[in-house]
């Protein structure tokens, strides 16, 4: 976790919901197969500092499946790990918004551009989706994005799927932006995330606020 990040969440690490959760997901470790490895949890922290996020990217809970999550939310580890559908989904709609054909899975390039690419719960048990929720790291992130609506400089939240859209009404500094709409699982896609153009979106805001526009391919 990078300085900023780590200075500012410190307090927020001595809470007893906090302590709870901890030895909760210490527990998980010692006991079963969790994703993503533990040295991973705080990955996108790790990528982006408090004053680097330019976007924001909020994915729900970790991939369940091996090689998948490292701490990134959409984005997979391993070339050789299982193509997550809402990942293809997400591809198929960049291509269409911007003509950009992306095969690479691993998100690393979109951190390293400013975009902060969180789930709302950082760990799962393998092959249970969600079997982490309601444990603490939703209080945890809420912490997380009330301290971006803090940001005197504008920032652009990307909610996808109800987890994430939840997270809203934190948002309240008019200077920053939202987009928001349903999550880009085939359960969901073809009902508004497919033609939403999520990624010009972002670029316009961007461009608008005199910034460089993230490159996606």
């Amino acid at each position: 976790m990078k300085s900023k990040w780590q200075a500012l969440l410190r307090a927020e690490k001595e809470q007893e919901y906090f302590k709870g959760l901890w030895e909760f997901v210490k527990q998980e470790y010692r006991s079963r197969v969790i994703y993503p490895p533990k040295e991973q949890i705080f990955h996108a922290f790790d990528l982006v500092d408090y004053d680097e996020v330019n976007v924001v990217i909020l994915g729900q809970d970790p991939y369940h499946g091996p090689h998948q999550a490292h701490g990134l939310s959409f984005s997979i580890a391993s070339p050789l790990a299982k193509f997550p559908p809402s990942l293809r989904n997400m591809f198929i709609e960049l291509e269409s918004d911007l003509g950009i054909h992306r095969e690479n899975a691993n998100l690393t390039d979109w951190a390293e551009q400013g975009v902060l690419l969180l789930n709302t719960v950082l760990t799962v048990r393998a092959g249970q989706a969600a079997s982490h929720r309601g444990h603490g790291w939703e209080q945890f992130t809420d912490k997380v994005i009330r301290l971006l609506n803090e940001r005197d400089e504008q920032i652009i939240f990307v909610l996808w799927g109800n987890d994430a859209r939840r997270k809203t009404a934190l948002i309240t500094n008019p200077k920053h932006k939202i987009i928001q709409g349903v999550h880009p699982s085939p359960l969901s896609a073809d009902k508004g995330f497919f033609g939403s153009k999520p990624y010009s979106k972002v670029n316009q805001f961007l461009t608008a606020a005199q910034k460089t526009p993230i490159q996606w391919g």
